[in-house]
């Protein structure tokens, strides 16, 4: 444990962390986007599994193309069949529940390489409150996340299990959103 006056090097910084972005604000995506450009930055591999998001063309798939990263080191990969019952959605719930029990396993499978710093479930929350995964399996795979790793979790509706499996939770508080007002997602803003 740190006492709060204790001063940190840099090799005495936490080694594991599990953390936790949700809420109805905007900001989840973007703010775990915020990580791995900050942990390629320091030399470290990221990789980011969208669970909820579909097979369409985001700002951040542009990005990775537009600068040639090394898909070594920044990765997205989205597997979700996209917005589950809304915005035009008419797939069985059966192919969405598919969809992210092959994300899960595909985690597991890269947890197992012990090749990323930063893993990223984005939308994973969502998931587990639409029901399309359990939250038991979420924390069987994550109880042993090794300790030098970082576990980033998103998504609205984060259950309180998962709260208190991280080490760090933020809560993105909408004040005020266009979509509110009929307004649909606006490009290099939601997407």
């Amino acid at each position: 444990m740190v006492e709060a006056n204790q001063q940190l090097a840099p090799g005495d910084i936490l080694k594991q962390m599990i953390i936790v972005f949700t809420g109805n604000g905007k900001g989840k995506t973007t703010a775990a986007l915020g990580q791995m450009v900050r942990a390629t930055g320091r030399g470290k591999k990221a990789l980011m599994i969208q669970f909820i998001k579909g097979p369409w063309r985001s700002g951040e798939d542009e990005f990775g193309d537009r600068f040639k990263l090394d898909d070594s080191r920044f990765k997205i990969i989205k597997m979700g069949k996209g917005f589950v019952g809304i915005l035009g959605d008419n797939l069985p719930r059966e192919e969405h529940v598919k969809a992210a029990e092959a994300a899960l396993a595909f985690f597991k499978q890269e947890l197992m390489t012990k090749k990323w710093h930063l893993m990223i479930l984005d939308e994973v929350n969502v998931a587990l409150s639409l029901g399309l995964l359990k939250i038991e399996a979420v924390l069987a795979v994550i109880k042993d996340f090794p300790e030098d790793k970082i576990l980033l979790l998103t998504g609205r509706g984060a259950p309180k299990e998962l709260i208190e499996a991280a080490d760090l939770a933020t809560e993105m508080k909408e004040i005020k959103h266009p979509y509110a007002k009929g307004r649909l997602a606006k490009l290099t803003v939601e997407f």
